[in-house]
Parts: structure tokens; sequence; C-alpha cells
């Protein structure tokens, strides 16, 4: 995690300058509501159902939103997802109880166009992951993620994660979902719909016409004013980094808060900015080969909204402005771009959404804890072994009494004769104390090879430590990265069951947990 988000989290002043009011403002009094309300409210109900009523019927009342996201994964997507959702469920139920009525909603990161981003879901299988990939034949063109349809292709995926996860709430999930000639987008909605159903999460893609008209004004001042808001971004980076800080988004000499959808291809290309010349004042705008003036990418916004797509920076802006939000829910990233994109807030929105860090959690199995627990292990210390390393650990642990006893008499009695032996070389003579040194090291080095011959022995005899280690790894720490981060949520919602979506939102009320180890039940 990047030092800014640590330092954000930790509270200090050098971070939270950048944030505006930050989360810690009285978030819960929502922002005024958009003149576009009433329609907003009908497109959300539109792709909700008649599932979602109660949260649509306290939007229309004029409640107040918590709002997350993430792209549409295959097959539901990493566990995070769920986490976010979660995450998003507790602050609006806690700003509900205080008698500010809020409803959390799931953005879709519909625009991305990196395929190779939520193209594949890694489950886990016994002691190894197996890796499910969908290859579509239009992912190599670039064109947004959320609007590409499924194929027969996906109908064998299903089938193995089912094989997977065996029977129940989420492989039947999955199958209804993930079927040939729905979307990436209406599939990954239709699952978290059904796997948080009784929280009320509302999902949006924000991709099409409707959306995009109602967010028009932002999309428009990021055209209009351009050239101010890089300026901006420029010196805001400049702050950062004159703090200790990286700008957690490049800001090149041409770069541009927007994107051009293809109108040919469907292709979404960057599009950059050219400097003005006498013939065009104003600059240009290109886009692939393609140039544009302001007033024609101003004409496509009239007329096809939903062919302008904002960045990473600007999309946060873009959402807030539509959804009137209270508060944004992030991971260590995502909170980070808020210190670049609070200029554009300003100077667009005239406010800041203040943002609030995601659940963070690792999930231990009942099989994964008794482990644990025969070994005398903690999550935090699986952080930093590899299989290899930790079945090294599990096995010196359990070499027989009298070996660990000769051991450590013979490392405590070598150690206090170096360390003599050692002090009285330099005393003579600070060179040969330095020579003393080096061969004491040496010597050091040769004791922890016999440690290490004991537990190697140890550990060809027991077979079962190697297992362990494998075991317990690739639950919590899977090839050196967070859980979270690498399983698929469809594993534990297949495991759990829809009541695993009400667990994470228990989990999720405390906003000071740092990372929590959640055994499961």
């Amino acid at each position: 995690m990047s030092r800014l988000f640590m330092d954000l989290c930790a509270g200090k002043q050098e971070a939270q300058r950048f944030f505006g009011a930050g989360a810690g403002a009285d978030w819960q009094t929502r922002p005024q509501l958009p003149a576009h309300w009433p329609e907003l409210v009908k497109l959300l109900g539109e792709q909700n159902g008649e599932a979602a009523h109660a949260a649509l019927a306290a939007l229309t009342e004029g409640a107040g939103t918590v709002v997350t996201g993430q792209q549409v994964g295959l097959l539901g997507g990493p566990l995070l997802t769920a986490l976010k959702a979660a995450t998003a469920l507790a602050r609006a139920r806690q700003a509900t109880a205080a008698g500010r009525p809020h409803a959390a909603i799931f953005w879709l990161a519909t625009e991305d166009h990196d395929f190779a981003e939520i193209d594949h879901v890694m489950l886990p299988a016994g002691r190894a992951l197996e890796t499910l990939r969908y290859a579509h034949p239009e992912a190599a063109a670039g064109r947004p993620v959320g609007g590409l349809v499924l194929g027969e292709e996906i109908t064998a995926l299903v089938e193995r994660a089912q094989e997977l996860l065996g029977p129940g709430e989420a492989s039947d999930a999955l199958a209804a979902a993930y079927k040939p000639g729905r979307t990436f987008a209406q599939a990954f909605a239709d699952f978290y719909r059904t796997m948080f159903a009784a929280e009320g999460l509302l999902t949006l893609d924000a991709s099409g016409r409707g959306f995009h008209r109602l967010g028009a004004p932002v999309l428009r001042a990021a055209l209009e004013q351009a050239d101010e808001l890089h300026s901006a971004l420029l010196e805001r980076n400049g702050e950062l980094e004159a703090a200790g800080y990286h700008a957690q988004v490049a800001v090149g000499e041409q770069n541009s808060l927007l994107f051009l959808l293809d109108e040919v291809t469907g292709a979404r290309v960057a599009l950059k900015r050219t400097v003005p010349t006498a013939a065009e004042p104003g600059g240009l705008w290109q886009a692939g080969a393609r140039s544009y003036s302001t007033a024609d990418l101003v004409g496509i916004l009239e007329s096809a909204p939903e062919r302008i797509s904002p960045s990473a920076l600007l999309r946060p802006v873009f959402q807030d402005s539509l959804l009137s939000t209270s508060l944004v829910i992030g991971g260590p990233a995502e909170i980070a771009y808020f210190a670049q994109s609070g200029v554009l807030y300003e100077r667009i929105l005239g406010r800041q959404t203040p943002a609030q860090p995601r659940l963070f959690a690792t999930l231990i199995e009942p099989g994964i804890a008794k482990l644990l627990d025969r070994h005398g292990l903690s999550l935090d210390q699986l952080f930093t072994e590899t299989p290899a390393t930790l079945a090294q650990r599990l096995a010196e642990q359990s070499m027989p009494a009298e070996t660990k006893q000769k051991l450590a008499a013979a490392s405590d009695a070598l150690e206090q004769e170096l360390d003599a032996l050692v002090g009285w070389m330099q005393a003579e003579d600070k060179g040969m104390g330095q020579s003393a040194e080096t061969a004491a090291g040496k010597i050091r080095y040769q004791m922890n090879r016999l440690r290490t011959l004991a537990a190697n022995f140890q550990l060809q005899r027991e077979t079962s430590y190697t297992r362990h280690a494998e075991s317990l790894m690739n639950a919590l720490y899977p090839d050196g990265h967070l859980q979270e981060r690498v399983h698929g949520a469809a594993y534990y919602f297949a495991r759990y069951g829809a009541a695993l979506a009400e667990t994470l939102t228990r989990q999720a009320e405390d906003t000071c947990a740092g990372h929590a180890a959640l055994r499961m039940g």
C-alpha cells in the first residue's frame, strides 16, 4: 500500500490536507439533491427491478448514497469486490440508524477497456488454485468491457466453476447470471444483486446514454476547462512530490481526462490535447489518427453523450455529480486517487466527497484455523513466509526436545565464546577486530546450517509439514498476495451461502479494524 494511503489512515496531517474535509467530516449529512434526481432514481429502478423496492423508495424520498465500485470481473471477480459492497452497506446502515437514511450503490466500472484485468477468476481447488479464463474475440479491440457479450464459451467455464464450488446458492446464481448472449455487466450485476439481495444493494451501470446525459455537465467542463484542469493536476502532483508522496496517476503533457468511443469500432480511445497554435488558438484534441476541436467534441456530447468517457481521475467526479454521493468506499489505490482528483472536485463540483477505505479481511475456514492453532501460527506470521520457508519453520518447531536443547545449548555457548574472543581481539587491534567479526559471522552461518540440517531431516521424516504449509499459504496468502485480491468471491459464497453477505457487512461496521482475520463458522 502506498505511504500516502497509510499516512491518511494513520491520521497524519501532511496526508489529510490533500483530501479536503475527508472522512472525518460529518459525511452523513448528504449534499443537496440535484435537479436530475427523479430521473436518476427512475434509471436505477430500471436496472435493479422490484427486488430493490425498499432502497429505491428511500432514494425517492431523498435518502443519501454511499458508493463503491469495481470492474465487472469474470464469475464475480475477486473477494475484495464483496468486501467493498459490504462496507458500503455497513456505512449506509450506520447513517440510517442515526436518522439520516442512506442507500448503498455499487458502481459497475463497465467503461474500463483493460480486458486482461477482468478476464479470469481464481478458485481454490484443494491445495491448489485453478484459474478460469475467458478469451473474448473482441477484447483486443479496446472496447469497454461491460458491453462485451458472452459467447457459448461461458457455458463450459460456468460448468467447471460449479464442479469446483459444488451445488448451492452461489453455483445457481452464477449459472443464472453468466449465460450466452448476456453482457459482462449484466452478469456481474445479477450475481451480486442475488448474493446481497437481503441487504438491499443497488448496482449501477452508467455507461448508457441516459446516465451520460445526466452527467454531461462534468464531461463538458472537462472539455471546456481542459487546460485549467490539467494545470491544476500538475500543480497538485508537484505538491504531493514535495510532501514526499508520489502521484497515483501520472499526468503527461498531452493527457486529458477523457476518452472517446470510436463510432465504428466502439474502441475506447484516449483523447490527447495538442498545443494551441495561431490557426487553432483553442488547441485540438487527438483520438488515434483523428483530430477534433472542442466544439466538435461538445457536439458529440450533446448528440451521443455515451461516447465521451471519463478517465480514472475524473470518473469519481462524474459519479458523484450523478449520485450526490455522501461517502465513497474504496481500496488503497482508489482512495489515493482522491489526493489528485480533489482539485477536479473543487473546480467542477465545488466540493469534495469524503472517502473511507473498504474492509480488509482474510477469511479463515475451519480446517485452516485448526492448522494455524496446531502450529501456533498467526495470520500476520504467514505474510512473511513462502510455502518452502513455512514448511521449514514447521519442521523446526516439531524437532524433538532433545535436539532443540542441544542446538540451543551449542548456539548459546558459541555466542558467548565468540563475543568474548571478538571483544578481546578488537581491544588488541582494530583491524584484527574487524577480521574477527568477519570470521565470527562465518562461524555463525555454519551454526545456522546445523539448525537447517536438523530441520530438513525432520521435514523429510514428516512430509505432512510440506502439505500443511502449502494448504496454509494457498488459503491465506496465495502466491505472496492477499487472499482478497486472488481468490474468487464466488468460492466463499459457495461455502457459506448468501448469509456471507451479512457476515461481511457486520464485520465492516468497525471503521478502524485494520486487516481482519475473520474465522468462519
